[in-house]
């Protein structure tokens, strides 16, 4: 591919970087912007506010006695009919503000006034299928580029400053039912993405491009039996051909990347989770299935998977694996947590995927007695699988009633950890799922399931709990209940706060430590979005997303019925301390 100027530029001050040299000329955000993002206050320039994803701020301005003065500095709106779900955290770099919005747009917005500067709507592809909305997490920057995934599976690079595109391609066969909603990674000079799509029997991957061209550097396929490519040439095979996977069933195998990954520059390895196996009729394959409903530790030189750890062998609830890995060091301990989909919180040694912990964050766990912390597996209830259609009419399974429902403990929302507190701060949700099996078969773009299910609330009182969770006990230190599921992410600060939306449209902050609830703010519109903070001109600012969306009102059965007099919106929130 031909570069434009400003890539050359670019590829300059990257090549000055790697050889050591002064860097002084490179021309944006540089690859030791991206490594110190966690602890630099006047920009963010990652998803999850560092590559580690702890979510954490050290601004202490707004805390537990000022927060209580915090007031909206300005709004800005995505405007016309395309407001649905707002799922993205804000890029801040510049002066300037980028974020996504539904149906694959991205814009870039003056952060003193909130005035747009530019704005960028991809022209999808007719006949995509994704699976949860037309949500999009977020974006990636890098030099003077940003970076943006669309619906149809394709990755975009834009001049950041203009809005113009650099480069395009292809993720993914959207007619195959590829898609992509999560926000890339930058690490070490390429563009780390997966791809989403497990619900039509895809296969999931970890790509790695080159940053500056767009050129892929290397593939790895997370089903095993898929060959990896290094350099455009084909590497190693991922696992074993057959070892957990019957027949041709790996073909088609699932385990969807969809939520995008995190990096950890102590042990220079991705962490990323994997969706669930396809179809959901775990009958027609059986094994553990890997890696699908796993946490991969992934090797961002040459993609050679270090280390897998699989939270749920034989998945049968669709309980993805792909919460965030979450990286921190704690009692002289390299340590790393996820929370599952299917109900437990898990401490890892981050260093060789040891498990070290594994408790329970939601109630009445029915497809697992717990986890047997010697083997690291499940222990099963056996009575809790959806019956195999195939012993029966032929048409139907035997049915369960399995918690946690489909949609998860936690979901797509980012948790938050805080190295002052060494609490991590979990969204999560009790309901719970009638589950059958069916029959069914793989074909190219079509539903890949074999299973049907009606998610029902475990609680009259409330859906959602934030949790404050002791990562040394699994102990539940406090936490607070909504009436409606939450489904936006966490924000935790150096000055004892813990920030979070509902649906039902507020921003909220709660004391760290006891989880007292002192300010809150109603953006309109559900919070279904992380928030962050940042400082300019000697002020603190946090922002947040507002647009009611996602998974929930789609796919929430009897949940539904809760917030199906939520309005839909799309537009983000700044505010900062009145004086």
């Amino acid at each position: 591919m031909k570069r434009t100027l400003a890539a050359t530029t670019i590829a300059l001050g990257v090549g000055a970087l790697l050889a050591g040299a002064s860097t002084a000329s490179y021309a944006g955000v540089t690859e030791q912007d991206i490594l110190n993002d966690a602890k630099t206050t006047h920009q963010i320039v990652t998803n999850g506010m560092g590559t580690q994803g702890q979510r954490y701020s050290p601004l202490k301005k707004i805390n537990t006695d000022t927060v209580s003065k915090l007031v909206p500095a300005w709004s800005f709106s995505m405007g016309g009919e395309k407001q649905r779900g707002l799922e993205a955290q804000p890029i801040i770099y510049d002066g300037v503000m980028y974020i996504t919005g539904s149906y694959s747009r991205l814009f870039a917005i003056d952060i003193k006034t909130g005035h747009e500067i530019w704005e960028y709507n991809a022209r999808l592809a007719e006949g995509m299928m994704p699976c949860c909305d037309v949500i999009n997490r977020g974006a990636a920057i890098y030099g003077d580029m940003v970076y943006f995934g669309t619906l149809d599976a394709k990755l975009i690079a834009l001049d950041r400053k203009t809005g113009k595109v650099i480069w395009k391609k292809k993720l993914g066969d959207y007619k195959a039912g590829y898609s992509y909603s999560a926000a890339p990674l930058i690490v070490k000079g390429k563009i780390i993405t997966g791809v989403s799509g497990g619900e039509f029997g895809i296969v999931g991957r970890v790509d790695a491009r080159d940053a500056i061209t767009g050129d892929l550097v290397w593939s790895r396929p997370v089903i095993e039996g898929h060959m990896g490519t290094l350099n455009g040439k084909p590497s190693t095979m991922t696992g074993v051909k057959n070892a957990t996977w019957p027949g041709d069933m790996w073909k088609s195998g699932g385990g969807a990347t969809w939520l995008g990954g995190t990096y950890d520059q102590e042990t220079d390895l991705l962490f990323f989770g994997t969706g669930n196996p396809a179809p959901w009729n775990s009958h027609l394959r059986k094994g553990d299935n890997l890696y699908a409903a796993s946490r991969l530790a992934i090797n961002p030189d040459n993609g050679e998977i270090v280390w897998h750890y699989q939270t749920t062998p034989r998945e049968s609830w669709d309980y993805d694996g792909v919460n965030e890995v979450i990286s921190y060091n704690l009692d002289g301990k390299k340590l790393a947590a996820t929370a599952d989909r299917n109900g437990f919180f898990y401490v890892l040694d981050r260093t060789n995927g040891k498990l070290q912990n594994a408790t329970p964050f939601v109630d009445k766990i029915s497809w697992a007695k717990g986890i047997d912390l010697k083997t690291g597996r499940p222990i099963f209830d056996p009575a809790n699988r959806p019956g195999d259609p195939a012993k029966g009419d032929g048409k139907k399974g035997t049915q369960i009633f399995a918690v946690p429902a489909f949609l998860g403990g936690k979901n797509q929302m980012p948790m938050a950890y805080s190295p002052d507190t060494s609490l991590f701060y979990v969204p999560a949700n009790q309901w719970g799922m009638d589950l059958w099996n069916e029959p069914t078969t793989y074909k190219k773009g079509a539903a890949y399931l074999g299973a049907g299910f009606t998610m029902k609330p475990l609680y009259d009182t409330h859906v959602g709990e934030l949790k404050a969770i002791d990562p040394r006990t699994g102990k539940i230190v406090w936490q607070y209940n909504n009436k409606a599921p939450l489904w936006g992410g966490v924000l935790t600060t150096g000055g004892n706060l813990v920030f979070t939306g509902t649906p039902e449209g507020y921003l909220k902050a709660f004391d760290a430590k006891t989880g007292k609830e002192l300010w809150k703010f109603n953006t309109g519109s559900g919070v279904v979005a992380p928030p962050v903070t940042w400082e300019m001109d000697g002020e603190q600012y946090v922002a947040v997303g507002s647009g009611w969306g996602g998974a929930v009102p789609l796919w929430g059965g009897e949940v539904a019925k809760l917030v199906k007099n939520f309005n839909q919106g799309g537009s983000v929130w700044v505010f900062k301390l009145s004086h």
